[in-house]
C-alpha cells in the first residue's frame, strides 16, 4: 500500500503536493484509481484514492479518518549529536524501530557542535529524515525530533515519572522497566565524560551485551528491544 503524509486530515477531496506529490508520482509511479493510505503524523489514518495526477499537484478522495492507538510504552531517546550521515541514519532507524521523540544533546565527547542557522537547518533536515521514516514504516505517528541545548537541560525538560535508562556497555544485560513511559539515554563513542554520568546517576543503567556498539547503533538496538520486550 502507498502511503501519503498529509495533513489536516479530512473526508472528501484533498490536494497533494510538494514533498508527497514527487513521492507519490516519481518515486512510487501511482496512477489514478491507485488507492492508498494518508496518515496526519499525529495518530491519524485514512484510506483515499487517486482521481487526477498533475504536474505540480495530485487529487486525492479520502474517506473518514481513524484514530491510531499508539503502543505503550511511550519511548523518549537522549542521543548525542553524531558526526554526518550516521546521524542520520541513526535517526531514521531510531523512527522506523519505534522511537516516540528523539532529542539530540551535545555530549562533552562528541565532536559535532551546531548553533544558529546551521542547527535550524539541520533540524528541519532531521524532522524530514523522521517524516520518510515514518511513511515509509507504516507509522500514523511522526516522532518529534528535537535539540537540547545540553544534558542538564534535557533531563530537566523530561516529565516527571516513568523510567529512566542510561545505555552503559559496563553495565549488565537486563530487562528494560515496565513502564508507561520509558527515556533511554545513550552516550557518544568517547564515552559520558564525568559530570555527565553524575547527572546520569539516578538513571538504572543497562548493558546491551558483550560488544561496544557505535554511538548511533546502541540507541537503536535498544529501541527494538522495549518493543520487542513489550509486543503483545
Amino acid at each position: 500500500m502507498i502511503r501519503l503524509v498529509v495533513a489536516p486530515l479530512a473526508a472528501g477531496e484533498l490536494t497533494v503536493r510538494g514533498d508527497e506529490h514527487h513521492y507519490l508520482t516519481r518515486v512510487r509511479r501511482a496512477k489514478v484509481g491507485d488507492a492508498v493510505e494518508l496518515v496526519d503524523g499525529a495518530g491519524r489514518r485514512a484510506r483515499a484514492v487517486i482521481e487526477n495526477i498533475g504536474a505540480e499537484a495530485t487529487v486525492l478522495r479520502a474517506e473518514a479518518a481513524e484514530a491510531i492507538a499508539s503502543s505503550p510504552p511511550r519511548v523518549r531517546v537522549l542521543v548525542p549529536a553524531i558526526k554526518g550521515d550516521r546521524m542520520d541514519a541513526c535517526i531514521e532507524k531510531l523512527v522506523e524501530v519505534g522511537a516516540d521523540d528523539v532529542v539530540v544533546w551535545p555530549a562533552a565527547r562528541a565532536v559535532v557542535r551546531l548553533d544558529g542557522e546551521r542547527r535550524v537547518a539541520r533540524l528541519a533536515h532531521y524532522q524530514a529524515i523522521a517524516q520518510a521514516a515514518s511513511r515509509q514504516s507504516g507509522r500514523a505517528t511522526i516522532p518529534a525530533v528535537a535539540f537540547a541545548d545540553s544534558l542538564a537541560a534535557a533531563l530537566a525538560a523530561l516529565p516527571p515519572g516513568g523510567a529512566r535508562v542510561v545505555l552503559d556497555p559496563r553495565a549488565e544485560r537486563a530487562a528494560f522497566p515496565a513502564a508507561a513511559d520509558l527515556t533511554l539515554v545513550s552516550g557518544p563513542e568517547g564515552g559520558f565524560a564525568p559530570d555527565e554520568l553524575d547527572a546520569l546517576a539516578g538513571f538504572t543503567a543497562i548493558g546491551l551485551g558483550p560488544r561496544v556498539l557505535r554511538a548511533e547503533t546502541a540507541p537503536v538496538v535498544a529501541v527494538a528491544l522495549v518493543r520487542a520486550q513489550t509486543a503483545s
